[in-house]
């Protein structure tokens, strides 16, 4: 086999670029994207097709750099992981809605979210990595975790999430108290002479227990696509931006699409059974990203012909669009 065009991959300086990259598309976000007031739907869709078209761009960029082949891995693991993203928001939803956290501060949250996730995300690739290289039948575990994540996303996240018995939470909570008021949005404040941590710390703790789980979940389905652990953090980079744009979105496509769950879990199931025969016969990344987008095709038909055929379509449909917010009611009660 011919070597890539550019020995780009390989070294610290991907993930500098990289690195780098993020910090500036994280500010522009931050930033531009509806900053100091509540954004409308039609922002968010417009803000969430600019993020996909950068997105798809960075493959182009890929494809000059490296290969078409990269390029294709690339994009299956932006897919994958971006698809999974959708459950960090339901459970960050649900978080918000837990701690009563002010609109005003959950863009702020949702930023130092994603930092997080990245991070955590970074450190599990380069670990999976190491223990897949030394250990061969590590994949067969990831393959059996990324059946359970099916299964666990078929049953729905509302019930995984309970934030008083999260183990990051009971850890802050043993060692500051916590007080119940925002106080302007800061995480500490010093009340009496003592220490206290706001409901936003203890919120953005949750979070982050949140995205250790989901670290542990979402990064199999990238092994079961390819090794490269720069090309897995690329996606999942990409995955995780606009992230505050695409959480405007979510309540539109839980309306819109009423087999979303089942159709992620297919994705996952079809790409664990990638990774469990991977020794018996190997999937090429055209394929793989071919099952993937076919999964998705699917999905979506059958959403559109079901809501088409169902008189109650679009009471159903209305029904969808509150069930997170009922969610809330039940976790706040």
């Amino acid at each position: 086999m011919g070597t890539p065009p550019l020995a780009f991959f390989s070294g610290p300086v991907p993930w500098l670029v990289l690195a780098a990259a993020t910090v500036f598309f994280l500010w522009v976000d931050l930033h531009f994207f509806a900053r100091g007031r509540e954004p409308s739907f039609r922002e968010g869709l417009v803000w969430s097709i600019g993020w996909l078209v950068v997105s798809l761009l960075a493959a182009v960029v890929v494809w000059v750099l490296s290969d078409a082949e990269d390029a294709i891995t690339y994009t299956t693991v932006y897919f994958i992981e971006r698809s999974l993203s959708l459950d960090n928001l339901f459970v960050f939803i649900l978080l918000f809605s837990y701690f009563g956290v002010p609109e005003e501060y959950r863009a702020r949250l949702l930023f130092w979210g994603i930092v997080a996730a990245l991070i955590l995300r970074g450190l599990a690739i380069l670990g999976g990595v190491a223990l897949i290289e030394q250990f061969h039948f590590v994949i067969y575990v990831l393959g059996v975790l990324l059946l359970v994540l099916a299964y666990r996303i078929l049953r729905g996240v509302a019930e995984n999430v309970d934030p008083d018995n999260n183990f990051v939470v009971k850890a802050v909570r043993r060692f500051f108290p916590v007080t119940g008021e925002y106080h302007n949005g800061h995480w500490f404040v010093t009340l009496d002479h003592k220490r206290y941590v706001t409901p936003l710390f203890l919120c953005l703790a949750s979070i982050v227990a949140a995205d250790i789980a989901f670290a542990v979940d979402s990064i199999p389905a990238a092994f079961a696509i390819t090794r490269d652990s720069v090309l897995i953090w690329m996606g999942n980079v990409f995955a995780l931006l606009g992230m505050r744009a695409l959480f405007v979105l979510v309540e539109g496509l839980i309306k819109r699409f009423r087999y979303l769950d089942e159709t992620i879990a297919v994705v996952l199931a079809a790409v664990a059974v990638k990774l469990l025969i991977e020794d018996l016969y190997k999937l090429g990344p055209v394929t793989s990203l071919l099952i993937v987008a076919a999964c998705f095709a699917v999905g979506i038909i059958a959403s559109l012909i079901a809501d088409a055929r169902d008189p109650d379509a679009e009471a159903k449909q209305e029904e969808r669009a509150h069930q997170t917010e009922r969610e809330h009611e039940d976790v706040t009660s």
